[in-house]
């Protein structure tokens, strides 16, 4: 395997649990696409807290098991993984996490609204979709999931499970993955206020404009 790839694995890795948005127990996996080839590098171990570069394997996008030791457990999400890829060909990162408070949406079943400014800014403006349970790895699963998804829409809540983010490159999955937590968390805060808000849907491109005018000059931020 080449060692920069993995190397970049075990970085995102750990980047996702400094960034906090993450289950106690690190859960949770990383792939990114391999430049030029139909594979990609993927995290086998069982948390993504102190994940280990042996623990890397390299897989085909076609699920096919290439390089390293694949447990069943984290072998049966490899498909909404590659999944992903084979639909967007301008995502070149994956993240599943059951970061607690976008996971408790999740298992109420309730989508994240546009309440949090961020949304709107990074690509979210209609909220953050959630696609209907299927049990783990299963065609079903992954079915739901493509079902759920619109165009340009860079992350997704698994029902009963997680969440799934993808996008360009690790940095932008790993900004999206933070957005998304924190407007699950906000949510959750707001409700002892009466509730969470949207932002006015004519408003919310106003937002996305803005963010691209940050990010011409250099100055974007969450």
């Amino acid at each position: 395997m080449d060692k920069d790839l993995v190397d970049q694995v075990v970085d995102v890795a750990q980047r996702i649990v400094a960034s906090g948005a993450i289950s106690a127990n690190g859960h949770g996996n990383v792939s990114l696409r391999v430049p030029g080839a139909q594979e990609m590098y993927f995290t086998a171990g069982p948390s993504l807290r102190s994940h280990s570069p042996s623990a890397v394997v390299r897989i085909g996008l076609d699920g096919t098991l290439l390089e390293g030791d694949l447990p069943p457990i984290q072998g049966a999400v490899v498909a909404m993984h590659t999944a992903m890829y084979a639909d967007h060909d301008d995502v070149g990162c994956v993240l599943h996490t059951h970061s607690p408070y976008a996971t408790a949406f999740a298992v109420a079943h309730r989508p994240i609204g546009c309440w949090l400014e961020a949304l709107a800014m990074f690509g979210l403006p209609s909220g953050v979709p959630i696609a209907s349970y299927g049990p783990r790895g299963s065609d079903q699963a992954v079915a739901n999931i493509r079902a759920a998804i619109t165009p340009g829409v860079p992350a997704v809540l698994l029902a009963n499970h997680g969440v799934l983010v993808f996008h360009r490159t690790p940095e932008l999955a790993i900004q999206i993955g933070g957005i998304v937590e924190e407007a699950a968390q906000a949510g959750i805060n707001a409700e002892v206020l009466g509730g969470p808000v949207e932002i006015p849907q004519e408003l919310r491109e106003a937002a996305l404009q803005r963010a691209m005018l940050f990010e011409q000059h250099g100055t974007a931020h969450a």
